[in-house]
């Protein structure tokens, strides 16, 4: 995790800032966003532009550079990263501290009366540009559009976006063909009064016309846009090479057709597919926003830049509708889910007798060959595709670091004398997993048991709770937290994030963490999402405890006012490690839900294990699944 060295970056960077060549008028500051053009999570090589110009790797923040100041704003999960990989050029702000200000009321106190701010319009979300605008404005600042990329023009050897092939994915995983789902979009659209819809988001995408990709590292994903009529047309931007004879007959192509609209016209009940150049999409939108006869549907989560070829009042800016669609699982791809998880259990079992008996032995395992290994047991497992992220494979003093990412800098032994964190995921053809174990193989301290049973019984308080249908995430945080906070502790980031089926391990709109969700729904049956408290003591370890789990309807004892309620019922099924637990700390409840969960451990991945004739990895399971008293 080594320190970049930014200086001539920097300075080549401010440089530009005034160069008329490069912007209509000079700027005081420039924002460089983690995203790329499709707002995504996890981006290429060839849009690491805030990594570029700060040496921060972290997949959360944001670098604001002024001419005399750089300023790196991210939070809690990426305040130990940051601090090792930023030089002394940056200073860093830690997002979520009550004395951490915003970018804009930074911007607006730091910069001379009447500076220009810049932003590259592609980057920038609509609903990130409006408020920004309004606080810089107050202060007699202005936030303006700069076409050209100023990281962009100084990134000398700057990766090209890749270009991988597309393939579909068949509907015995989806559930539901194609069509049918953008049918579905289009009955939204009407509600809407929108007669065409972009769609920017790759995920969205993906799931839309059941198809995945590899051009994102750990998310099947391609790089594409998608702009849906009402009338039955879905114009497809996409590289042309990435378009094999598969993905034309997937879309019902006729052979020849490479990047030309068909000749015929869709009918009410048929949906019709055309190929377009990725590069085509803004010239054919502003083409077709003058010809609509109602609005034009562009979520505000879209670049800005996108947004700004619609009138005000012709625009809505409402969420895509498919990022609802896709987090309600369907009954395959809930199945799926379940299967995988199932799958992904018996890796993970078969990983940790692995290590355990490495550890005991004491042959040297370091965390970087733990983390080779367990990648290997789960690519033993039927329609494994690869990992869903970089697995957190972490020991000591590295657990405390919250997205830690091992390094031959930083790889270290795992032994017998420390905490050892490994949150890890897979992407299989019919589901994603996302899973954290902590593990100590000789005599974890009294504090660090402590520690971990509060993270169990703020785990296992989430994982019981009933609450009613359609609630926000946010409400429910402190059930994860509270017995953390009883003594005075606490984590910097978030209890869950939704997951997607085979697509991004973290998945909108839905969430629990003390902020709140801009765009949750509320929590609803058959969506997936996580469980994951933990505990960081900076320097010495880490805890962390995390399952998937599925909202399923519940049956409470009364019925108010006839609200649904529901609760969640667990996907993971890993054995939590009883030597780490202090039964003495747990209630009567907390004790029966952990002996009940290890008995469906032993029930759901036993059988799989038995299958694969893995004898050293069904003891371990046994042995980690006997009751706790």
């Amino acid at each position: 995790m080594a320190t970049r060295h930014t200086t001539q970056i920097l300075a080549r960077l401010r440089s530009l800032m005034k160069d008329t060549s490069v912007v209509p008028e000079a700027i005081q500051a420039y924002i460089v966003p983690s995203g790329d053009a499709h707002q995504s999570e996890y981006i290429a090589d060839s849009d690491q532009r805030r990594a570029f110009v700060s040496g921060f790797t972290g997949s959360a923040g944001t670098a604001v550079i002024t001419e005399t100041e750089a300023c790196l704003w991210t939070d809690g999960r990426y305040f130990n990263q940051a601090e090792k990989q930023l030089d002394s050029n940056w200073t860093l702000m830690k997002e979520g501290i009550p004395t951490t200000p915003t970018q804009g009321a930074w911007l607006a106190k730091t910069l001379p009366v009447g500076s220009r701010v810049g932003v590259d319009p592609r980057l920038f979300s609509k609903d990130q540009w409006t408020p920004l605008s309004k606080i810089l404005k107050s202060s007699g600042h202005t936030l303006v559009s700069v076409e050209r990329n100023i990281v962009d023009a100084i990134w000398d050897e700057k990766p090209s976006r890749p270009s991988h092939v597309i393939q579909p994915l068949e509907i015995k995983y989806t559930g539901k063909s194609w069509q049918d789902k953008v049918k579905d979009v289009i009955k939204e659209m009407d509600t809407k009064n929108c007669s065409l819809l972009l769609l920017t988001a790759l995920d969205d995408i993906a799931w839309l016309l059941n198809l995945r990709g590899t051009d994102i590292q750990y998310n099947p994903v391609f790089f594409s846009w998608v702009l849906v009529k009402t009338n039955g047309e879905i114009h497809l931007f996409v590289d042309p090479s990435k378009v094999t004879p598969a993905v034309k007959q997937h879309l019902n192509l006729e052979a020849d057709v490479e990047m030309k609209e068909h000749t015929s016209s869709p009918t009410t009940d048929t949906v019709l597919a055309v190929l377009h150049p990725y590069e085509h999409v803004d010239g054919f939108l502003a083409a077709e926003i003058p010809q609509q006869p109602k609005k034009v549907w562009i979520s505000d989560k879209s670049a800005v830049a996108f947004s700004n070829l619609v009138p005000e009042e012709l625009l809505c800016g409402d969420v895509s509708p498919v990022v609802f669609m896709k987090a309600i699982k369907n009954p395959v791809e809930m199945a799926g889910m379940e299967n995988a998880h199932i799958k992904d259990a018996a890796a993970l079992c078969c990983f940790f007798a692995w290590l355990e008996k490495e550890v005991e032995s004491q042959r040297t395992v370091t965390e970087i060959s733990a983390a080779d290994k367990l990648a290997g047991f789960r690519a033993e497992q039927t329609d494994f595709v690869g990992l869903s992220f970089d697995t957190i494979s972490s020991s000591g003093s590295n657990a405390a670091i919250i997205h830690y990412k091992p390094s031959p800098e930083t790889d270290r032994p795992i032994t017998n004398r420390e905490i050892y964190l490994c949150d890890s995921g897979g992407q299989y053809k019919d589901g994603t997993t996302d899973v954290t174990r902590t593990v100590h193989f000789g005599v974890p301290t009294l504090f660090e048991r402590q520690c971990f049973t509060r993270v169990l019984k703020g785990q296992t308080n989430l994982a019981t709770c009933l609450f009613p249908s359609k609630i926000k995430g946010n409400v429910l945080d402190v059930l994860a937290r509270k017995a953390l906070w009883d003594v005075g502790l606490d984590y910097l980031h978030g209890t869950s994030h939704g997951v997607g089926h085979y697509l991004c391990v973290h998945e909108g709109p839905m969430g629990i963490s003390w902020r709140v969700y801009p765009d949750d729904p509320g929590l609803s049956e058959n969506m997936v999402l996580s469980n994951e408290p933990g505990f960081y003591q900076d320097g010495e370890f880490g805890i962390r405890i995390e399952n998937l789990v599925k909202i399923v309807p519940a049956n409470p004892e009364n019925n108010f006012k006839d609200r649904k309620f529901c609760t969640f019922e667990n996907l993971t099924f890993v054995p939590i490690q009883r030597k780490m637990i202090i039964t003495e700390m747990l209630t009567k409840e907390e004790v029966a839900y952990v002996d009940q969960y290890h008995t469906q451990c032993r029930d759901k991945v036993a059988p799989l294990l038995q299958s694969m004739d893995k004898k050293e990895a069904l003891d371990w399971l046994m042995r980690e699944t006997e009751p706790l008293c």
